[in-house]
Formats: structure tokens, C-alpha cells, sequence
């Protein structure tokens, strides 16, 4: 009597796709670096991430490291020390550190995990569908993927079927724009104004924004390869568990019994 797999390779929702397959911990824990948060995204762990990011947003804010960050870079020194707020530093070092060393120790166990799965080879449900939403296996472009994230930080994510990943970073893409005048800073930049282009920018906000924007191109490009793989592996799974025997013998129908 068979038993049931402890592991599954995939999950497939309405709101999106969530498996296991083999990463890099250094890739990890670098997007960790950059931006703590990130590295459990890609892990597919949501609300940890969620937590990371908004902890990093806060505090960020709180301590002015944005602006002393853009002091450092143009060698105005006094002034960088003079907007760090160092009360909020003691915060924001074990949290940041935790990030990359949690993120880490996760990818290598999630990979370990991704093993024993594949060695289960539990059974992947290709197609799900409800009132609101369908979702399904299915080969995309990853270069088409990257196209959109490009154009717009989230689309790639919907063109996936991510549904939560798109929401956040759309919706944090759509809030830091707003926030740091990105738009306008570029409306005034076009028209030649470079000093009105520049006093309207607010450079606290708008340095999250290239973090954000490498952040979802990277993610579109490698989930989608992951699920052209995923896609590729159910297919193989259900062709060799159903497909039958050259030496099966068709029922016939009456017809042919009748004629034979």
C-alpha cells in the first residue's frame, strides 16, 4: 500500500505558483544585503519578507541613512553626520545582519528540501480554477517577462501569475515614485530645466527605487524559467504514470465485433 509523499515540489493557488527548486545561498543572501527582505521573497516566504521590508522602509526613514548616504557620495561629510540620527542605528544593525543569515540558512535548507521532494515525486495539480481566477501550468518567454518588468516594476510579476508579488511591488513602485517626484524630476529633466529637475527629487525616497526596480526584473526572469521547468517536469510525471503500455489491448467497440 503506497504511502502519501511528506513533500510536494509545487503548489499551485489562484493568487499564484509557490515550489521548490534549487538556488544559490550567496544569490540569496546578496539580494538580502541590498535589501533585507528580498532574499525571502525569493524564497517564496511572504510575510517574513513583508516584515523585513517594512522594518527596513522605517527604519531607514527614521535614522535619515538615504541622506546621509547621498552626503557621503558627494564628500559633504558635516552634513551627512549632522542628518544621521544615531538613536535608531543599534535597531537597525541586528535586524539587517539577521536578514542575510536567515535567508542564507533557509536556501540551503529549502534546497535540501527540494531533494526529498523531487525524490517523492508527489503529484502536481496543473490546473485550478474558481469564480474569480484561473490559473495553470504553462511555458512563457522569459525575455518577454523581463520586457514588461522593464517597462513597469509588477507586470512582470502579473505576466507570471504572481497576484501577491505583482500587488506589493506595484504598489511600492507606484508609493516611492510618488513620494520622491520621480516623474516630475524626469518631466522637468526632458525639458532641459537640470536645477529644477534636481531640487524636486527627493533623494531619501528615490533611493530605494533602483533596489525595487533590479529587484522585480530579477525575479520575473528567474521564476518563469522556473516554471517553464516545473511545467516541463509535470508533463514528464503524467506521461510516464499514464501513458500505456505498447502491448495494451484496446477495448473494441461493437461494431467491430459484430463485423469481425
Amino acid at each position: 500500500m503506497g504511502t502519501k509523499p511528506r513533500r510536494q515540489i509545487a503548489f499551485l493557488s489562484l493568487l499564484g505558483i509557490t515550489q521548490l527548486h534549487l538556488r544559490n545561498p550567496l544569490i540569496i543572501m546578496w539580494w538580502s544585503a541590498a535589501f533585507p527582505g528580498f532574499g525571502h521573497l525569493l524564497l517564496s516566504k511572504y510575510f517574513r519578507g513583508f516584515i523585513l521590508i517594512g522594518w527596513e522602509m522605517f527604519i531607514n526613514t527614521q535614522m535619515h541613512l538615504n541622506e546621509a548616504m547621498v552626503y557621503t557620495f558627494i564628500g559633504h561629510f558635516e552634513q551627512a553626520n549632522d542628518v544621521i540620527q544615531l538613536r535608531w542605528m543599534s535597531l537597525y544593525a541586528p535586524v539587517y545582519l539577521f536578514a542575510i543569515y536567515d535567508s542564507y540558512r533557509t536556501s540551503i535548507d529549502l534546497n535540501h528540501q527540494y531533494i526529498l521532494a523531487k525524490r517523492e515525486n508527489a503529484p502536481i495539480a496543473p490546473f485550478k480554477m474558481a469564480g474569480m481566477e484561473i490559473n495553470y501550468l504553462d511555458k512563457r518567454s522569459p525575455s518577454l517577462g523581463v520586457v514588461w518588468s522593464l517597462l513597469m516594476p509588477g507586470m512582470g510579476q502579473l505576466f507570471t501569475h504572481r497576484i501577491i508579488m505583482a500587488f506589493f511591488v506595484l504598489g511600492n513602485w507606484i508609493m516611492l515614485c510618488y513620494w520622491s517626484h520621480l516623474l516630475e524630476g524626469i518631466h522637468f529633466l526632458i525639458l532641459g530645466d537640470l536645477t529644477r529637475s534636481a531640487s524636486v527629487i527627493t533623494m531619501h525616497w528615490i533611493l530605494f527605487l533602483p533596489s525595487i526596480y533590479g529587484f522585480a526584473v530579477y525575479d520575473t526572469y528567474v521564476n518563469t524559467v522556473e516554471y517553464n521547468k516545473l511545467f516541463d517536469h509535470e508533463q514528464a510525471v503524467m506521461l510516464k504514470a499514464d501513458y500505456q503500455h505498447p502491448q495494451f489491448l484496446f477495448p473494441q467497440s461493437p461494431q467491430q465485433k459484430g463485423g469481425g
